[in-house]
């Protein structure tokens, strides 16, 4: 039972995962933001992987899993980092999300909750195909919307993890308990025994 418990809590997990890194890779696209897409595109895969490795008893999946999310781990610590610009980081350096291929920022910073979006016109700053904007007005500023959702990030990969190593050493347990060359034995085809009473039967011969 205990088994199953934890396998059924780490597909949960997984699911909630998957979710919530579909709705992030939206808002990445509708953004622009090539870095973390790529990022999210990977995370996606190694959570299939883990989901496919918990359903099918495999547990070199669910280690491939674990590692990963150590990686992910680390990648949203540097995106809160980055975007509660800690150290020598900085929001300026957008060219780290995008690639340097555009100037385009988190979708969150236009379309936050209560934000007002006001296009500045004519502006020597905008290059020819971009346009200059100011952003007043927000409930909350959009570089918290995107810490809090690496946060939650975070949280989801912790509670991964610990599942992903117990599942994997519950089906690491159950393949060394069972012995693949002996194991049989207890079970296997006996041979019938000689029996050291034997019946003797009368043989008659005609006459």
């Amino acid at each position: 039972m205990g088994k199953c418990d934890g396998r059924c809590t780490l597909l949960a997990i997984c699911s909630l995962q998957l979710v919530a890194a579909l709705q992030r890779q939206v808002f990445d696209f509708l953004g622009y933001q090539w870095a973390p897409i790529l990022a999210n595109f990977l995370h996606i895969v190694a959570i299939i992987l883990g989901m496919f490795g918990t359903v099918q008893f495999r547990s070199r999946y669910l280690i491939f899993y674990a590692v990963w999310l150590v990686m992910w781990v680390g990648w949203n610590s540097f995106m809160i980092c980055f975007y509660l610009e800690v150290g020598h980081l900085s929001q300026d350096r957008d060219f780290l999300m995008t690639f340097n291929t555009s100037l385009h920022r988190s979708w969150w910073m236009e379309h936050g909750p209560g934000c007002l979006v006001t296009p500045v016109l004519d502006s020597h700053l905008a290059p020819d195909d971009h346009h200059v904007i100011t952003v007043s007005g927000c409930l909350l500023d959009y570089q918290y919307i995107e810490v809090l959702s690496s946060a939650l990030q975070v949280l989801l990969a912790l509670f991964g993890f610990v599942y992903a190593c117990y599942v994997s050493k519950v089906f690491q347990d159950d393949e060394d308990s069972f012995d693949f060359i002996g194991g049989f034995d207890s079970y296997g085809y006996q041979p019938p025994q000689k029996s050291s009473h034997l019946q003797l039967q009368p043989l008659y011969t005609a006459g």
